[in-house]
């Protein structure tokens, strides 16, 4: 089959074995994958993964146990080995001896086929289309921060960054109540989110008043520093960005202000999917191409683009 396959120095499409099922794995004949900051990220070096890009799409079951034959389903990325004390505690995404789709030691999902465990698979509802569906996996990591800390009804909220993570942040957000202000660089990103009517503010055109609250999703390594700034004392700090790049960070405020920093990853399927059901999110806005898996390794090279949010792969 055909797949972009990232060998540590270039991502091209080439052609790779198919992929086998098993007892406790299935074969998922992919329909749609999306790009994500972080395979940009992984073909700067982050994670030192070789192999199979992608881990966001959603596709149909064509080999494996005869009771998920046909579905249409999505994947958690995290293949763990369900016995471990955080497997034990429902927290396979954090299991020591993971395996990460397309991002440590599993092939992903920029491929005609994708095996994923059983286990990780979510049936996706009939009335969630595809091109909403692929966004599962993001947006489920934008809802993981409601499992994180209490968001209060009309609490005061700062997201910054507005590519793909951040969007979905401030929709999560916002859903949950909070009063969200979005901070970017980019009007016609920011747009999507005012459409819902989100607070927007165009990053050259904003003063920085700190806040209780503020999600750090600019995908870039300054980013941590603005968001500590924008937070107040005793405020809490979510970071969601990811990035190869490393710098020295100044930890002093966090002492002298007493803030509460939190990491924030991957996040449950089923509340992501109840808000693709129920469109309490727009994703399909963010949509920017879809392109043919012969053409993703441009698509990987296009996708950082200042014009550009997501690009969907069709194999």
């Amino acid at each position: 089959m055909r797949a972009l396959y990232f060998d540590g120095d270039d991502a091209r499409v080439t052609d790779v074995p198919l992929p086998e099922p098993s007892e406790d794995n299935a074969v998922v004949r992919v329909s749609l994958a999306g790009v994500c900051n972080t395979d940009l990220e992984i073909v700067k070096g982050y994670m030192g993964f070789r192999g199979i890009l992608g881990h966001e799409f959603v596709g149909v079951v064509d080999e494996g146990p005869s009771e998920w034959l046909g579905q249409r389903v999505v994947s958690e990325i995290n293949f763990a080995c369900q016995r471990c004390p955080m497997c034990q505690e429902n927290l396979q995404r954090h299991c020591p001896s993971r395996q990460v789709m397309g991002i440590l030691d599993a092939d992903g999902a920029f491929a005609e086929r994708v095996r994923v465990p059983v286990a990780n698979l979510h049936i996706v509802p009939e009335n969630v289309c595809d091109e909403a569906a692929v966004f599962t996996e993001p947006l489920a990591a934008a809802f993981e921060i409601l499992s994180q800390i209490d968001v209060e009804p009309g609490g005061d909220c700062l997201v910054l960054g507005d590519g793909k993570l951040g969007l979905l942040v401030a929709q999560a957000l916002d859903a949950a109540g909070a009063s969200v202000i979005a901070v970017g660089n980019h009007p016609e990103k920011l747009a999507i989110l005012a459409e819902r009517g989100i607070e927007t503010v165009v990053a050259r055109d904003w003063t920085p008043e700190p806040m209780p609250l503020v999600v750090e999703a600019t995908g870039s390594a300054e980013g941590f520093a603005r968001a500590l700034a924008a937070t107040r004392p005793r405020g809490t700090l979510v970071l969601k960005s990811t990035v190869a790049e490393q710098r020295a960070i100044n930890l002093a405020p966090l002492v002298i202000n007493e803030i509460q920093v939190i990491g924030s990853r991957c996040g449950p399927f089923p509340p992501a999917l109840g808000a693709l059901e129920t469109d309490a999110v727009d994703v399909r806005s963010l949509i920017s191409e879809r392109v043919g898996l012969r053409d993703a390794d441009e698509a990987l090279r296009r996708a950082n683009g200042p014009n550009i949010i997501k690009i969907l792969i069709e194999p």
